[in-house]
């Protein structure tokens, strides 16, 4: 299988692609589906071994660029730890913050966590998946008895996406041992941290299918599995950017909220949504930092406020190895969706609503390599850390 970076000069270039995903089984990486493909917006594709000797026939004979971004996908999938399985046994002292770790290992080390560190951090779970698995939240901070402010953040809505979990356990184990920061904040915040949104479908992408991105739930009269956790949400409910199809990448499901975690986390959020004063999701991969909103091209009424958050948090990224980050209202930065958590969360109290795109910006795409998982959640970190001192500072008591 290979990766290929398609760039659709024209109009006429952008249908015949179009055209082409429609006669060829592919999958699309970004944008996530072929509506959303534009003129010189990049196109990348993960196309089968039995695929791509006539797709890039096709584009050629129409003079459309493309590159090979990657040219043997296998190669790259077996550099990562999941699929050596002559990975040696870690002792169960050593956890391995640099390495993917499987649903089964995340959930032993969020319950050593709150072993080892009662009075800083509590386990608790907020429900059941489709498949029965609990969906288990960290809460960090002192425990105190008043209402302190609190900061969502969930790791792994899409499924393919590695680095997002990597990224919240990174951000648990730095809450309180590394840094002094970050022990000053979480005597004023507490954070609640859910590793895998999607456990159900983070486990597929283990055991059968790499780059499943959706739920695996089934109804009943289709062959095809699973929502989009991200299209699933009470938000202009499968409007632009989302598909009412149950075999595309982006279906809103048959009804918001029809998936078990997505309603889990609404309940526990509505519940609780006095308390908090963000929300930040993570997911990859663009290098990007989105805010609402997803679904119309419109500003914001707390623009201002939201807008330098960003633009700090990003520089504060920046300075860590200089990766440049993209910002602004994920329609027009990205591309328009709806039914997503982060226009839910927004639209439901919580003034401060970010989602983050990690590296890269599509070389090693959802296969970013096990050494960058290091600079990528450094860097990550200094970016959430500054949204969280902001939340502390002036803007947010005008909301």
């Amino acid at each position: 299988d290979q990766v290929l970076r398609i760039l659709p000069k024209s109009h006429t270039e952008v249908q015949a692609v179009k055209q082409l995903f429609q006669n060829l089984t592919v999958d699309l990486w970004q944008p996530t589906s072929a509506s959303l493909i534009q003129e010189s917006g990049p196109v990348d594709v993960h196309v089968r071994r039995d695929n791509t000797q006539q797709l890039r026939r096709q584009l050629q004979q129409a003079h459309i660029y493309y590159e090979v971004l990657m040219s043997n996908i296998q190669m790259e999938i077996e550099k990562q730890s999941g699929y050596r399985s002559s990975r040696k046994r870690r002792s169960e002292v050593q956890y391995d913050y640099e390495v993917y770790h499987t649903l089964e290992e995340i959930q032993s080390w969020m319950f050593e966590m709150n072993r080892t560190h009662p009075h800083l951090v509590n386990l608790f779970s907020i429900g059941q998946s489709y498949e029965r698995r609990p969906l288990y939240v960290l809460q960090l901070g002192k425990k105190t008895h008043h209402s302190k402010k609190a900061v969502w953040i969930d790791c792994g809505v899409h499924a393919r996406e590695w680095i997002g979990p990597a990224f919240c356990q990174w951000f648990a184990l730095n809450s309180y041992q590394h840094d002094s920061s970050m022990r000053r904040l979480m005597n004023q915040l507490n954070f609640y941290i859910m590793p895998v949104f999607n456990v159900d479908g983070y486990h597929y992408s283990w055991k059968t299918d790499r780059f499943w991105r959706k739920t695996r739930s089934k109804i009943p009269k289709y062959y095809c599995r699973g929502v989009d956790a991200n299209r699933n949400w009470k938000v202009k409910w499968c409007e632009e950017g989302a598909s009412f199809h149950p075999c595309d990448d982006t279906y809103c499901g048959p009804h918001p909220e029809s998936e078990p975690e997505v309603k889990a986390v609404v309940k526990f959020l509505r519940k609780h949504r006095k308390r908090f004063k963000a929300y930040i999701s993570i997911h990859a991969y663009a290098q990007m930092l989105l805010y609402p909103y997803s679904y119309k091209y419109a500003t914001i009424p707390n623009f201002n406020c939201v807008e330098s958050a960003a633009q700090n948090a990003v520089s504060a990224l920046y300075s860590a190895y200089g990766v440049r980050y993209r910002y602004g209202p994920a329609s027009s930065t990205l591309y328009l969706s709806s039914g997503s958590s982060m226009d839910w969360a927004y639209k439901n109290g919580i003034p401060y609503a970010f989602a983050f795109e990690l590296r890269d910006k599509g070389y090693y795409g959802f296969l970013l390599p096990e050494a960058l998982i290091n600079p990528t959640c450094t860097e990550t970190m200094r970016a959430v850390k500054t949204i969280a001192s902001g939340l502390l500072k002036k803007c947010i008591d005008r909301i």
